[in-house]
């Protein structure tokens, strides 16, 4: 029996732990937890659009699309998919993409300081730029993996249309919370600066860090509909 995917959101403790360290949690002021901020996320009336989508009928499959097959290249297709987006986006962080992504990865650790990132509104701004690039391809990603889920079986395709359902209502409120996340990374940031020595590069290695884990976050959905494809 195929289960409905299940979005844990902000919840995982990986990048709550990173923040609640790098932005002393403990400390008078501190912000309040991104889990906490998180729960509040479904009212009633998005409790009524998921109930409408479990319930509805599933969208029609398109015409030429491929049916479903015991071979399972549907679902393949879509592991194969899902790892390239995971690989990109991985790359762009890490400083491994290609040429033509530079003015959005993080740079190299071997690369030679640039006096301007002294100032960190070049960091927030490398941030919200792969923050944007997460946002574009794995929503593109979830759209595709919809689509090919839909083509399988009536309960795949309530699923599709439940998934969907979920980035409408939940996707806005998401980013508004994860557009929070560069801006708490700033005390981090003076804080390292004014101790000096090789502050620069050890922000850089927290600033991955903390996008890797904003990456599995943002990841969860489409795990959800690769595991329904392999189900359905």
């Amino acid at each position: 029996m195929m289960q409905v995917p299940q979005r844990t959101g902000l919840s995982g403790p990986k990048l709550l732990r990173l923040l609640a360290r790098l932005t002393d949690a403990c400390a008078s002021g501190a912000p309040p937890s991104l889990s906490a901020v998180m729960s509040r996320w479904l009212g009633w009336t998005d409790a009524i659009a998921l109930s409408a989508a479990l319930n509805g009928n599933p969208p029609e499959v398109p015409s030429g699309a491929p049916a479903r097959a015991g071979s399972g290249r549907p679902a393949s297709i879509g592991d194969a998919a899902g790892a390239h987006v995971r690989a990109l986006l991985t790359a762009a962080i890490t400083g491994q993409a290609s040429s033509a992504d530079t003015r959005r990865r993080m740079p190299s650790r071997a690369a030679a300081p640039d006096p301007a990132e002294a100032d960190f509104a070049v960091h927030r701004q490398r941030y919200v730029a792969l923050q944007q690039q997460m946002e574009h391809e794995i929503a593109g990603l979830r759209a595709r993996l919809r689509t090919a889920l839909a083509a399988r079986t009536a309960p795949a395709g309530r699923l599709a249309m439940l998934d969907a359902v979920m980035e409408q209502v939940l996707g806005p409120r998401e980013q508004a919370v994860l557009a929070a996340v560069p801006g708490m990374l700033e005390p981090h940031f003076t804080r390292l600066r004014g101790a000096e020595g090789a502050w620069l590069n050890e922000f850089r290695r927290d600033m991955q860090s903390v996008l890797l884990a904003e990456l599995e976050i943002r990841f969860q959905p489409v795990d959800a509909l690769l595991a329904a494809l392999r189900e359905s």
